[in-house]
């Protein structure tokens, strides 16, 4: 990704360089303009939700970060002794990281992840949206065909957002699809695809591709903590 389109990489960046940060705007043709705390990104265990804080409980063996961010998941699971990779898309975020003390950091897109394997796979504060749609879904699962180690989990939050449309669905193949933009200071990105997955949309496609799903924790703004592994 280059630096000079990557507006929540320049954000993580100057928060952590200074404290404070100008405002990290979220656009969608769905919603009205939101604006996301770059405060979030930098909390500590105690600060975090109880799914987070679940997530990280069960992480267990080598695990993998997907879309880090910042690394504050990074940094819990490295203070008690897990082997974790953190990895992001955005340069300035896995340089931010380094400068935290995040040891294992790369910068790569989950799915071109190939080497390696791990007992452990958090993709959290919805880091499953990164799939995008639920026709890549298919796609997702046989990247974990290949990084998952056999008896491994993935833990990953999400979120039913249909509470949001309050019964008037729009017209769109699934609710859950979402594009959004971002956009700090003079810093605008490209528009991106982003998925919330109600569980039982997750549990179904996961039967679909051989794993299946465990909703282990339930969040209080109709999030949810999933578990999946292989199908046994």
């Amino acid at each position: 990704m280059d630096s000079k389109m990557d507006p929540m990489g320049r954000a993580i960046a100057d928060y952590w360089k200074t404290k404070k940060a100008d405002r990290l705007r979220v656009y969608s043709p769905m919603f009205e303009e939101d604006e996301m705390p770059l405060s979030t990104l930098f909390r500590t265990y105690e600060s975090m939700p109880e799914i987070e804080k679940k997530a990280l409980d069960m992480a267990k063996g080598r695990t993998l970060d997907a879309g880090a961010a910042a690394g504050c998941h990074s940094l819990v699971l490295q203070e008690r002794g897990i082997d974790v990779t953190a990895i992001d898309i955005s340069p300035l975020s896995v340089e931010t990281m380094i400068l935290r003390g995040v040891k294992n950091v790369r910068e790569q897109d989950f799915f071109t992840l190939d080497k390696e394997q791990y007992e452990t796979i958090l993709m959290l504060m919805n880091g499953i949206g990164i799939v995008g749609t639920l026709e890549r879904m298919p796609e997702f699962f046989s990247q974990l065909d290949i990084i998952l180690a056999p008896e491994g989990q993935v833990l990953c939050d999400s979120s039913d957002i249909s509470y949001v449309f309050e019964g008037d669905m729009p017209d769109m193949d699934y609710y859950g699809e979402q594009s959004f933009r971002m956009q700090y200071k003079n810093i605008i990105g490209e528009p991106f695809p982003w998925l919330y997955i109600d569980a039982d949309t997750l549990k179904d496609m996961a039967l679909k591709n051989g794993y299946e799903v465990e909703v282990v924790g339930e969040g209080e703004h109709y999030d949810y903590l999933a578990r999946i592994t292989k199908k046994k």
